[in-house]
């Protein structure tokens, strides 16, 4: 018996500094991922306002505006003014994109609604992301609020409120995701028009991950998803899923689209559908080809067949004031 203790205890002493070189190898590579995916890759802006006023006076009237977000950070975005008294309505990108994805379809809400349309920038993304990280939709919500703050301030240049009648949001995946936390918070949102929506911040973080490091994607994501409970410690990622945001918003207008470009989102969106109380007016497309993933790769037809179907919504969905 005492062989077979001591022999045990040799073992143990043995095999215990690899156990525990791995659990700080496997610790420190969770961070790493968890790093670098929320650090996207920078891209450009396609088209700034500068360029797309040369093809239209209502792109010319864009203008660079910055405010104060919650945490004292700068958030930018793009503004289009409309005509006082009326809605506004905020454009959101989807991850690794940047408020040039959603300027053409900004101006246009613009023309044919008169709507005051605001185009910002996602923390840790855009054309200068800053120091900022993405948090998944977590403190993107946080920003967002402090987004709508700012955009019920705007005056005319009498002084008088700009904005009346309500607020919309449009988003695309995470931009989706963090707009639907935004209403679930907040009366003053009237209108979401939600594409590709993640089941929850770990939904979409495990995408990223499976797109930017495809090799044993399974054990990498959940690998991720570790790393978020050391990386974000500050409380930006959040976990709630997208079902319990969504039974949280009552007596507005939803707009759910998704297509078969983003199969994972696809399904998550085509079920959000079930989890909205029987108060919210819904219209739902979630066969789109493609959806607002992949649509700046479509025809110009589709293009415009998919931006007519938010303004359309937007449109219907506030009576303006008058």
């Amino acid at each position: 018996m005492a062989k077979t203790k001591r022999l045990v205890k040799s073992i143990f002493r043995l095999f215990l500094p690899i156990v525990l070189l791995l659990l700080i190898a496997a610790a420190a590579a969770s961070v790493w991922l968890i790093h670098e995916a929320s650090h996207p890759v920078g891209t450009g802006y396609l088209v700034t306002p500068e360029k797309y006023g040369m093809l239209s006076s209502r792109g010319a009237q864009v203008t660079e505006e910055s405010w104060q977000g919650r945490d004292g950070g700068t958030q930018k975005g793009w503004l289009l003014r409309g005509s006082p008294n009326l809605p506004a309505v905020i454009l959101l990108h989807k991850y690794g994109a940047n408020r040039s994805h959603v300027l053409n379809l900004g101006v246009k809400l613009n023309e044919a609604t008169n709507f005051t349309v605001l185009m910002p920038d996602l923390r840790g993304q855009g054309n200068e992301p800053g120091d900022q990280k993405c948090s998944f939709g977590g403190c993107e919500a946080d920003d967002l609020a402090s987004t709508v703050v700012y955009l019920k301030g705007l005056k005319t240049p009498e002084q008088f409120q700009l904005i009346g009648g309500g607020i919309g949001i449009y988003g695309v995946e995470i931009g989706a995701l963090t707009a639907l936390s935004t209403a679930a918070a907040n009366p003053d949102i009237k209108a979401v028009a939600l594409d590709s929506v993640p089941a929850d911040s770990d939904a979409l973080l495990a995408s990223v991950i499976a797109k930017r490091f495809p090799f044993a994607s399974n054990f990498t994501e959940k690998l991720g998803q570790l790393g978020t409970y050391a990386y974000f410690f500050d409380g930006c990622y959040k976990r709630v899923p997208a079902c319990e945001l969504a039974k949280q918003v009552s007596d507005r207008n939803v707009l759910l689209l998704a297509g078969s470009d983003s199969r994972d989102f696809q399904e998550s969106t085509s079920k959000l559908s079930k989890c909205f109380p029987n108060s919210v007016k819904m219209d739902s497309k979630t066969d789109l080809s493609p959806s607002g993933m992949g649509i700046l790769n479509a025809s110009l037809e589709t293009s415009e067949a998919y931006d007519q179907r938010v303004i359309d919504f937007f449109r219907n969905a506030f009576t303006p004031v008058q």
